[in-house]
């Protein structure tokens, strides 16, 4: 290897002297890169044919020229990511280019890293950037990205594809020249500027039209402001000088009020002086009023309290009287109480004699009690079966109550699985509606079927683990996820009908094996791989109806597909070489290892699990299978023991029965034991109390002497109150006559008062008027002062002048010009507000708004103008770039034409390219339009993915690149496996028109990569023929002699011949 390496080195030579064109691939080099652990290629510099079997490593080569002049890995069409290509087992991989230039070839190394997919490049031994390999690669024309110079196996149906308009990019950068390629996009970018600058001023013209329309309409607002501004002012002028006048009006007011306020000051001083007198005689009066009314208060004090005196001997005597009632309301009370003591004496002697006849009538009492004893015995026995009975309801309850506590918790638990299952079809109905559809109507339909039939496989599915999810949705399909899951063909068949052909609902649907596979048994236990870090298969990890287990067990091998660790992934060499599994699973990634049907070998390939997406809520199944049967066990218990319950409380309404009734009897027997008893108690106490009421007998005749003399004695002492009330009377007479004297002084009193006062009011009254016109003048003086302070406030104010401010000059000029009174004031303001609110909806905006549309219109102008010279100069450089790129187009298109006609010429058909363009400004739609005849019958139809055939399409291609190869500027030319789908007749002729075109002396190299050759081809000696062998079997380089196997081909030969 280091050899290889060292010859690897960058060779100095003279351009003139070697037959490769600048750019042509001298040497390729690869180290662990795909399928090849090391390989050197030395490639000859014009037709160079890579022939091989299937999956020996052609295409590899084609991916390390790709690869290692800066391609994307997606160009390829084999895989996303460039660590990919690294071999299977290696972290770094190699892949080094050496390219023809003089005086020195250039090396371009690409190591690229498996972690985190990155890539180093060199140049010359020497570090570079990406940016930099690609630089050096542009210079020298190289276009990996190019259909038209590199075509790699997984490309080549994609070429006939390309649009005309592709095709006409792709072939200007592979055979036009720089400036060809660079004109059609200046002219694309130009064309869309210009459409650019059209729209802009298109736009920017409408624009300005409408702002001069606004502009218009707005001089005439402005107009109206201004004079609407005019008429303001005046308005503001009169509001300025109306409080003036209103002050002086007010100030005028003012002086006069004062005048008569002082006249009547001095009119009320005249008055007061002539009141006096008639004020001290009324004094005088109200003096002597005063006395009498004392002297009355006394003698009315006096008689009050005789008065109050009488009141009581009065109420004395009263209560005399009241006395005397009360003692002859006793004494007929006892009289009363005496008739109802007869009245009891004779009753209790009727009752007496009615019980002792009743006594005398009944028999001698008979012997009840051995029947009241029987009685309590079965009392007795009654009463112990129902406390058993109590008992027994008692028990019977209690289970009952934790029958139903076990019920409510299995209930929630099913809630709570429900719930799981409920979330489950919710996350079917959100992703796969028309599953969830199908679910709801097999729900529904179920009678339907004869056999079992399953849901969907991800409702069906229950994870041990929510964790170990990720493993069975890689393992299993989206399609077979939500598929439902059939154990015979004639359902299936009547689901699909219904679903699928009636309502139209796009579903999936399986059936399981006929010979149920859940329980098939894997290869090997899984003890014999714990040592590799695995730990259970797919099968234990999920439970699973039989149907849908025995599917999976079938279709998927879940019972033998193994899941480990990351100790597996550590050991991933080591397993695959020693278990032979066929699918494998580490903590994060899967692995599908597969023998190549060419060279025996092992080949493993490996992607990251993506995260779970359906079956992360599980459902336990058989606790939930387990649940609904203990529910249903604990229903039958419930009734079970509702019915004993019942049957108890039956018989405990039956004992309640007969216990009422037995002791109803005893209740009889003992009544009848003891009525004579009764009698014979109840006439003792009757005689008793018939005793005592004749004791308690009451002397009338006594009781109504005891009662007159009471009577007298209060008699006696009502005489000698009526003597004390006699004298009260006699001294209150005086006092009486006195209080009508006093009376009658004080009316003739108040008399002359009144006329002394009514002599005096009506000198009041002049006086009260006068004060009260010296106070209304005053408080109008006072009312006009504050408001001349608070007018000339307001004056000053509007005129926005200071409190100690002269009147401007200016004022008193515009003053003079206004009228003077307040009625011609308000008249004019009137008159010069009703002209100004004519002008409504005008603002001082309108005058700024005026001019800024006048200063937008004017930058409008200048910018418009600026943009049409800017689009006539665009114009300018697209008439002279189009004639420069169409006039050299036309040669190119030309000449591809002259060289793909007379190709298809020569093998008797018909070719032709041409330049399409839908509109001739429109140069991002130029195209190359290729159009061929295969047969003589048919006319010539335009080259397309639909119409011509496989063959058809690949013989045009590859003639459309051959005419390309005399007029192509680029070093070299890839083409992989584009022979195949060529019928052998179109084969032979395509090769050997490559044959001729690519061994022309001084042509671009041309790399040709194919798995077969016909018999019999025409070959070159300027060829190269390089045979990619690959296998098992496959010599080692050091034993590779190429003498010696001729030697053996000429021994051979010679033996034939003989």
């Amino acid at each position: 290897m280091a050899a290889a390496r060292e010859k690897g080195k960058a060779v100095k030579h003279s351009e003139s002297e070697s037959p490769f064109v600048l750019g042509s691939i001298v040497r390729i080099f690869i180290k662990n890169f795909l399928t090849y652990t090391a390989c050197e290629v030395h490639p000859g510099p014009n037709l160079n044919l890579v022939v091989g079997a299937n999956g020996t490593g052609k295409s590899s080569v084609v991916c390390a020229i790709c690869l290692g002049l800066g391609g994307k890995p997606a160009f390829l069409g084999r895989a996303d990511k460039v660590g990919l290509f690294v071999k299977q087992g290696c972290m770094k991989g190699i892949v080094e280019i050496e390219l023809f230039k003089s005086p020195e070839n250039i090396l371009i190394t690409r190591e690229i890293y498996v972690e985190n997919n990155a890539s180093v490049w060199f140049i010359n031994r020497k570090p570079a950037t990406l940016k930099t390999v690609e630089e050096q690669i542009a210079a020298l024309n190289i276009q990996v990205d190019n259909l038209c110079q590199f075509l790699p196996q997984d490309k080549v149906g994609e070429f006939a594809k390309l649009s005309k308009t592709e095709l006409l990019e792709a072939t200007e950068k592979s055979i036009g020249s720089p400036e060809m390629y660079q004109f059609h996009c200046k002219l694309k970018n130009f064309r869309e500027k210009e459409r650019e600058l059209e729209n802009l001023c298109r736009e920017k013209n409408t624009s300005l039209e409408k702002m001069k329309q606004r502009v218009e309409r707005y001089k005439q607002d402005v107009e109206r402001y201004h004079e609407c501004k005019r008429h303001v002012d005046l308005i503001e002028m009169l509001e300025r000088k109306r409080p003036w006048v209103e002050y002086e009006n007010v100030r005028e007011q003012h002086e006069e009020v004062k005048q008569c306020r002082n006249q009547v000051k001095k009119e009320l001083k005249r008055l007061r002086e002539m009141q006096a007198p008639w004020r001290r005689r009324i004094q005088e009066a109200e003096e002597n009023l005063n006395n009498l009314d004392m002297k009355t208060r006394d003698n009315t004090a006096e008689i009050r309290t005789i008065s109050q005196k009488c009141k009581e001997k009065q109420d004395a005597l009263e209560m005399k009287d009241k006395q005397i009632e009360e003692i002859n309301q006793a004494f007929r009370m006892k009289k009363d109480e005496e008739t109802n003591r007869q009245k009891k004496i004779h009753q209790t002697q009727q009752i007496i004699e009615e019980w002792q006849n009743e006594l005398d009538t009944m028999a001698v009492s008979e012997n009840l009690q051995p029947q009241i004893d029987a009685v309590n015995t079965e009392l007795k026995k009654l009463q112990e079966e129902k406390a058993n009975i109590d008992n027994d309801v008692s028990d019977l309850r209690a289970e009952k109550n934790n029958q139903e506590r076990e019920e409510k918790r299995i209930i929630d638990r099913l809630g709570q699985l429900n719930n799981i299952m409920h979330m489950k079809e919710e996350n079917l109905k959100m992703r796969f509606r028309d599953t969830h559809s199908a679910l709801m109507w097999l729900r529904n339909n179920k009678d339907k079927f004869k056999r079992k039939a399953c849901e969907p496989m991800m409702l069906e599915i229950n994870m041990k683990d929510s964790r170990h999810a990720k493993y069975v949705e890689n393992h299993i399909s989206s399609n077979d996820l939500r598929a439902f899951v059939f154990e015979c063909q004639e359902d299936m068949e009547t689901f699909l009908v219904e679903v699928r052909d009636r309502q139209k609902l796009r579903v999936n649907a399986v059936r399981a094996p006929d010979e149920s596979c859940a329980e098939i048994l894997p290869s090997r236990p899984i003890e014999e791989l714990h040592r590799y870090g695995f730990y259970s298969y797919l099968r234990e990890l999920f439970d699973a109806p039989s149907p849908v287990m025995s599917y999976l067990c079938s279709q998927y091998r879940v019972h033998d597909v193994p899941v480990g660790t990351q100790k597996t992934r550590d050991m991933i060499e080591r397993i695959i070489q020693e278990t032979n599994l066929k699918q494998i699973y580490t903590a994060e990634e899967r692995y599908v290892i597969k023998i190549s049907s060419y060279t025996k070998q092992t080949i493993s390939s490996n992607v990251c699990l993506k995260e779970a997406q359906y079956l992360t809520s599980s459902v336990a199944t058989e606790e939930k299978r387990q649940l609904e049967k203990q529910r249903q066990d604990i229903s039958n218990t419930l009734k079970s023991l509702d019915a004993r319950l019942t049957a108890l409380f039956e018989r405990q309404k039956l004992l309640d029965l007969r216990d009422n009734k037995l002791r109803q009897e005893k209740k009889a027997l003992l009544e009848r034991g003891n009525r004579r008893r009764q009698l014979e108690s109840k006439i003792g106490v009757k005689c008793d109390s018939l005793r005592q009421l004749e004791q308690d007998a009451i002397d009338l005749e006594k009781e109504f002497q005891l009662a007159n003399v009471k009577i007298k004695e209060i008699n006696k002492q009502k005489a000698e109150l009526v003597t004390e009330v006699m004298h009260l009377v006699k001294r209150i007479i005086p006092l009486n006559v006195s209080k009508v004297d006093l009376a009658f002084q004080m009316t003739k009193v108040t008399a002359e008062k009144n006329r002394l006062q009514s002599e005096y009011k009506a000198g009041t009254v002049q006086l009260r008027a006068a004060q009260e016109r010296f106070h209304e003048l005053d408080n109008r003086k006072q009312l006009l002062y504050e408001k001349c302070k608070e007018l000339m406030k307001q004056a000053q104010h509007i005129c926005r002048l200071g409190p100690n401010q002269d009147f401007p000059e200016e004022f008193k000029v515009a003053f003079q010009t206004l009228p003077d009174t307040l009625e011609e004031i308000d008249a004019f303001l009137n008159e010069e507000k009703t002209r100004a609110s004519c002008f409504t909806g005008l603002s001082p905006s309108v005058v700024e708004e005026y001019n800024k549309q006048i200063q937008e219109i004017q930058q409008l102008t200048e910018y418009l103008e600026e943009k049409r010279n800017e689009l006539n100069n665009y114009k300018q450089n697209i008439s002279q770039v189009k004639e420069k790129w169409i006039n050299l187009l036309k040669v190119m298109i030309e000449q591809i034409n002259g060289k793909f006609s007379k190709f298809f010429s020569s093998m008797q058909c018909v070719g032709e390219v041409d330049l399409h363009m839908e509109n001739e400004e429109e140069y991002e739609k130029y195209g190359i339009r290729i159009r061929v005849k295969f047969h003589s019958s048919t006319e010539l139809h335009e080259l397309t993915p639909y119409y011509h055939s496989g063959g058809e399409k690949t013989v045009s291609t590859m003639l459309y690149l051959m005419a390309l190869q005399e007029l192509n500027r680029c070093p070299f030319r890839v083409f992989d496996e584009i022979n195949q789908g060529m019928d052998p007749t179109n084969e032979r002729r395509v090769f050997e028109m490559i044959v001729e075109t690519a061994c022309k002396k001084r042509t671009s190299q041309y790399f040709l990569i194919t798995p077969k050759l016909l018999q019999n081809l025409t070959y070159n000696d300027k060829m190269t023929v390089l045979f990619v062998y690959n296998g098992p079997f496959m010599l080692e380089r050091h034993k590779w002699n190429l003498k010696r196997f001729k030697r053996r081909q000429r021994h051979l030969s010679s033996m034939t011949e003989s």
